[in-house]
């Protein structure tokens, strides 16, 4: 079948990527020995990569070890050895797709019994009501550390270059750090980060800047971004609108679209205000307005899985679809919609009143089934919530004291 879908999308760093289907980020959590990919998540993107998507943007790799989203999670920095991240990229690309690494700093948003650092723009903790004290209490940065972090993400991306990934996905989304900087709910500096928009986003825009010099002319340089924080007053569809315009000369061949935060988790279909309650493709009215002024091409991600939605999307004038959730049940679904068919499956709903909870679920049902496609077991979409989000928290205590003992004996306690 003849369709956009499946048309190359040239790009502006001279990357061709094969088709407008991407498989977007999702923070997988299995990082092996050392905080490194190991073979399980090797296994998982032979899959993916056997599935026809035209792109691969990997789960959330961070530039600094004492600062990471879970204890599972994967860390990039100047000492960490190349091999691994090679075999890797070799995986995601066997399929003969592209694959991107998404590289990230979680801000604020840290688990308050990880070691390490919780930093922020400011001092303004993660607010979760009755969870809030899941989060640790963030330090304001200062200058030196925001200019050291700016390094780091360049650090990050001239290896991920070196490691043979086709580019790097700079994530300014879902209340991350850059994204706190972004938000006026959350940054409250008064110096050259903060106040106005040119000053919020002076940190991304320094970030694209040192990744694009670092980094070959032929290497792909993306960002994700909120189209909206859905948390009234904070970042929204306009500033977005100015970011992209922003980004614009600095040499960046894609911004994707998503929303929402820890605090207002509009990315699994759950935000804290109403402005989105659609069931699929959660942020495309944001996105047709955002297309209309955009210089650059535009990926939108969120409750994609059905081939006439994607189609949707296109006709929009969005560049490329990301999905994750619908990849983690059926890795072939590329190859299932070029053959006019769809998925047999979808993950059992959540349905819980609490919010915050319902979306930790959620993400635990996603990672639960990308454990057994590595595993190379069939998919279990009826998988209780509860079930899943249990499971998962024995996974992360015990990733924790390996992470504990990993960052005390190779890396230090300390911030800086």
């Amino acid at each position: 079948m003849s369709s956009e879908l499946f048309s190359p999308l040239p790009l502006r760093s001279g990357q061709v990527l094969r088709n407008r289907i991407a498989k977007a980020a999702m923070e997988e959590n299995m990082a092996g020995d050392g905080q490194l990919p190991g073979q399980g998540l090797l296994s998982l993107y032979r899959r993916w990569a056997s599935g026809g998507t035209g792109l691969l943007i990997t789960g959330n790799v961070m530039v600094h070890a004492e600062a990471l989203t879970g204890p599972g999670g994967v860390v990039l920095d100047e000492r960490a050895p190349l091999e691994p991240f090679r075999e890797w990229a070799r995986a995601g690309k066997s399929g003969g797709g592209a694959i991107w690494m998404q590289i990230n700093h979680p801000g604020r948003q840290i688990q308050a019994d990880m070691p390490g650092v919780v930093w922020g723009p400011s001092d303004v903790a993660v607010s979760l009501g009755k969870h809030s004290s899941r989060f640790g209490r963030p330090l304001a940065m200062t200058a030196e550390q925001i200019e050291a972090t700016v390094t780091r993400y360049a650090v990050t991306a001239r290896r991920a270059e070196e490691a043979g990934f086709d580019g790097v996905e700079i994530h300014a989304a879902h209340g991350y750090l850059l994204s706190q900087f972004l938000s006026p709910l959350v940054n409250k500096r008064t110096d050259a980060w903060g106040g106005s928009l040119e000053n919020r986003a002076r940190m991304l825009l320094d970030i694209v800047r040192a990744v694009r010099v670092t980094v070959s002319p032929s290497f792909a340089v993306a960002v994700k971004l909120n189209s909206a924080d859905f948390q009234r007053g904070g970042f929204d569809a306009d500033d977005a609108r100015q970011v992209i315009e922003m980004l614009a000369p600095l040499g960046v061949d894609l911004v994707e679209l998503s929303g929402g935060s820890y605090e207002s988790p509009a990315m699994s279909g759950r935000p804290a205000d109403s402005r989105t309650q659609a069931r699929e493709a959660y942020f495309l009215d944001l996105a047709r307005d955002l297309v209309k002024s955009s210089p650059l091409p535009l990926m939108l991600t969120g409750g994609i899985t059905r081939r006439e939605t994607a189609e949707k999307v296109l006709e929009s004038g969005v560049a490329i679809i990301g999905m994750g959730t619908a990849l983690a049940v059926t890795p072939d679904l590329p190859d299932r919609w070029r053959d006019g068919r769809e998925a047999d499956h979808q993950l059992r709903p959540v349905t819980w009143s609490d919010k915050a909870l319902a979306s930790a679920a959620g993400m635990a049902q996603v990672r639960h089934q990308m454990r057994r496609i590595a595993g190379d077991r069939r998919i279990t979409p009826n998988t209780h919530p509860a079930v899943a989000l249990i499971c998962e928290q024995r996974r992360q205590r015990r990733a924790l004291r390996g992470y504990r003992a990993w960052l005390s004996t190779t890396r230090g306690t300390a911030g800086g």
